[in-house]
């Protein structure tokens, strides 16, 4: 989006003051990376020693899954403040969407730069939803690689006076329903019960995904997957059934368990791909309201 680094780039008409000041926040932060990262990542959303070109470096297609772009602004986008939050409490918190916009060719190494500010404060009256965006460019030509939206519940931090229904913000917001026929697609993947202690190694250390004790206290049976490695692993399975895309958007309906299965059913809608996640074991819808938009004139993946 234009304007970007100016102050009042985001401030809207309708919200309070301790709104308009916590959207003249920005965070920064640098992520450095090498081959080495990229493969991590893309076995950490199921990637195998046999698809060449996400897991060995040499390949002549070697590359990073769409979905990397997730990866280096997670620590941009976890530092914006939300302590101006009524009664805020981190540990009710929940991720509610990510939209991903890839703006330029995804490079397998080098130093990205991210800056994260506050897009939509909006008050629901017994939670907040709270959306940031995070550029991310190059550090040696300033090229903007990513953008992304991420969009946060914290329940019980309602009542600060902010506006209740937010913009229409394009793909990023859409609602993308599922076309009342049968998918043009279906794949299946079957997570491991290592997957969430292999995907936590491109960044997200939250202790939800490794300590049965700390899931406990969150209310889950045992840790759960990452709901990024759940967009990550449905983005890869969209990606060798329709080829590249320059967007993809996902809403955390519910929590994966590692070691079950995913099934992704898809509907091609012109450039557009719907795309719905369940969880086979217990049938269970855990991504909704997705979709990508496929690059101009893609083909079939060659995977």
């Amino acid at each position: 989006m234009s304007g970007f680094d100016k102050p009042d780039a985001f401030v809207d008409s309708q919200d309070p003051e301790i709104v308009r000041e916590a959207k003249k926040g920005v965070v920064e932060d640098t992520y450095s990376f090498t081959e080495r990262d990229i493969i991590l990542y893309n076995l950490g959303i199921g990637a195998t020693a046999e698809q060449l070109q996400w897991t060995y470096e040499g390949d002549d297609d070697f590359q990073a899954l769409p979905t990397f772009g997730v990866i280096p602004q997670f620590h941009a986008s976890g530092g914006i403040s939300l302590d101006w939050l009524p009664d805020f409490n981190p540990a009710k918190l929940l991720h509610g969407e990510q939209y991903l916009s890839i703006k330029a060719p995804i490079p397998t190494s080098g130093v990205l730069v991210s800056k994260a500010r506050i897009l939509e404060a909006l008050d629901k009256g017994k939670a907040a939803a709270i959306t940031s965006i995070i550029e991310t460019r190059e550090k040696s030509t300033g090229k903007l690689i990513f953008e992304n939206q991420s969009t946060v519940f914290i329940r019980g931090s309602g009542g600060f006076g902010g506006k209740r229904s937010g913009i229409d913000r394009g793909a990023a917001s859409a609602a993308n329903s599922v076309p009342k026929r049968a998918p043009d697609a279906i794949v299946e993947e079957k997570t491991t019960p290592s997957q969430a202690a292999l995907y936590r190694l491109s960044g997200d250390g939250n202790p939800l995904h490794i300590l049965p004790e700390f899931a406990a206290i969150g209310g889950f049976e045992k840790p759960i997957l990452h709901g990024l490695c759940s967009m990550g692993i449905a983005g890869k399975a969209v990606y060798q059934t329709y080829g590249a895309y320059k967007d993809i958007k996902v809403r955390f309906a519910d929590v994966v368990y590692p070691g079950e299965t995913l099934i992704t059913e898809m509907w091609k809608e012109g450039s557009r791909v719907i795309f719905s996640v369940k969880v086979k074991e217990r049938n269970v819808n855990v991504l909704a309201s997705a979709a990508v938009t496929l690059v101009d004139g893609a083909a079939k993946a060659k995977l």
